[in-house]
């Protein structure tokens, strides 16, 4: 891998609440008409790149928001030849019990969990039935493993979840625990944001992250989705 470019999905509908969503599944969830413009605006910004910078494989999360995403910035990117990739490894997060639920609603049905938490940590609790981060680290791991050897030379675009970005960043550039939360704290990652890299000495090296400027140049309002009113991925 030449290249590597990591896009959160768009905004999708998705409540505030306990949550109360259209979709039964988390993974099922659409993108909104808002989402969609954000993908497009993307994908405009990647045609109006060099052909040599431009992505020659584009893998995705199975959630439908990220592969709609992902669908939408290959059209509008023009990118002849390159067919969608979908890859399990790329997955938001996995909640397990605490899925669906608020910050309040955790405290109330599940307050075990919401002192383990506290105690061990966002980073190494495993809430019962789904993820830590370092879950998620792992098996990123095993997917640039993978791109290495049969995508070496290419230029990638992930397209993925808040979460799954930031764990990109701890593997690629080698964090420490204290580094990645801090990266968190600052800012939620943007909705259709990009974070990018390039070879440099044999190592990929940071370009762009939470880039959203193809967002504004076309109008389309820049978002987060935020994860505090949820249990935070």
């Amino acid at each position: 891998m030449s290249a590597g470019n990591v896009a959160r999905d768009a905004a999708h509908k998705k409540g505030l609440e306990r949550i109360a969503i259209e979709a039964a599944r988390d993974m099922d969830v659409p993108l909104s008409p808002l989402g969609e413009k954000q993908a497009a605006a993307v994908g405009r910004y990647i045609r109006s790149q060099p052909a040599k910078v431009r992505p020659t494989a584009v893998l995705s999360s199975p959630y439908l928001r990220a592969r709609r995403t992902a669908e939408i910035l290959i059209a509008e990117a023009k990118l002849a030849g390159v067919s969608l990739v979908v890859d399990e490894r790329l997955r938001e997060r996995e909640l397990g019990a605490l899925d669906r639920l608020t910050r309040r609603g955790i405290e109330k049905l599940l307050p075990d969990q919401a002192a383990l938490r506290k105690s061990l940590g966002k980073f190494y609790h495993r809430p019962p039935g789904g993820e830590s981060w370092c879950d998620v680290i792992l098996r990123l791991r095993t997917f640039l493993d993978t791109l290495g050897r049969e995508l070496a030379g290419e230029r990638v675009v992930a397209v993925c979840h808040s979460a799954v970005v930031l764990c990109f960043r701890y593997i690629l550039e080698r964090m420490t625990e204290e580094q990645i939360l801090a990266i968190d704290a600052e800012a939620d990652v943007a909705n259709c944001s990009i974070t990018s890299y390039q070879c440099a000495s044999g190592r990929l090296e940071l370009r762009h992250f939470n880039f959203v400027a193809p967002l504004r140049e076309e109008g389309a309002r820049v978002t987060a989705e935020p994860d505090a009113p949820i249990a935070s991925r």
